[in-house]
């Protein structure tokens, strides 16, 4: 029997090799309002240490290929089972958005639109990098590994796809959303006005919406816990030379609410929270006298 909303819970981190994402998807779903429907749980085995895990392996140019691909397949179960109209997920790297993403494609006959928010195009490929959670949209419009590409049945349209407060990519990134045909606005295009992205759903003729949210399109002058916030050394920078977000919580909220009132939002994806004060937090009280 179908539930109404699956909220599902995809700790996933070895797509971008982080530990880090493991407990920042956890503690997003502390955070997260109360789900009153069905919440599931994708099993994910646990990095050794939150901070760090150097036990990851390249399989065929890809970080934890095997690992990567039985997790997709775990969460397409889930899915399966419960048949939800829509679905939450909180992970989390980037590449939780497969599974649930390619399911309501599927599930809405190909009639749904894909808003990404990311400051990245996620169009990589393993020749370019070993990383997963940077293919996954690729994945999605059936673009790069094929091992990732069968696991979407109905593949999304490129002319059904809006970045929004997208930064800057790698060049084999740019050359894809080119030759694709992929549409971009700016941050700070959609701090003026929504008319933009209203006007791109509006010409999809889409009636469905799925949302990924990649919280590191985020100022992270303004909202810290992200990956390009790292605590680093006075004078130094998090992640030298690759474009951060520049999207305020304000104009996020205000672009999500104002598609939502022309839309039927059937999924969202949260993902890639890193809490930096939280783990450093979470590692002084193990220190402490008493708390062991």
């Amino acid at each position: 029997m179908s539930d109404s909303t699956l909220r599902l819970l995809m700790p996933q981190w070895q797509g971008g090799n982080n530990a880090v994402y493991h407990f920042g998807a956890q503690l997003l779903a502390w955070l997260a309002p109360e789900h009153h429907g069905i919440t599931e749980n994708v099993p994910i085995p646990p990095p050794e240490n939150i901070l760090h895990d150097d036990t990851l392996v390249v399989e065929s140019g890809l970080v934890a290929r095997n690992a990567l691909l039985e997790q997709i397949n775990s969460a397409k179960h889930i899915i399966q089972r419960h048949q939800p109209k829509c679905i939450v997920t909180l992970g989390g790297d980037c590449l939780v958005s497969l599974a649930p993403f390619s399911y309501l494609n599927q599930r809405y006959d190909g009639d749904v639109a894909v808003l990404w928010i990311d400051a990245h195009p996620d169009l990589n490929i393993p020749q370019h990098f070993s990383h997963g959670h940077a293919m996954v949209l690729g994945n999605l419009l059936g673009e790069g590994d094929p091992d990732f590409v069968k696991q979407v049945v109905l593949p999304f349209h490129a002319n059904r796809v809006l970045y929004a407060g997208f930064s800057g990519g790698e060049p084999y990134e740019i050359e894809v959303m080119k030759r694709l045909h992929l549409p971009s606005i700016s941050a700070e295009e959609l701090a003026h006005s929504t008319d933009g992205l209203l006007n791109w759903f509006k010409n999809t003729g889409a009636k469905h919406l799925v949302v990924h949210l990649d919280l590191d399109a985020l100022d992270p002058h303004w909202f810290r816990s992200l990956l390009f916030a790292r605590p680093v050394a006075e004078g130094e920078t998090a992640l030298p030379g690759i474009p951060h977000g520049k999207l305020r919580i304000e104009t996020l909220v205000s672009m999500l609410e104002d598609i939502a009132n022309i839309s039927d939002v059937v999924g969202i994806t949260i993902a890639e929270h890193t809490p930096w004060d939280a783990i450093a937090l979470k590692q002084m009280l193990a220190r402490l006298p008493l708390m062991q």
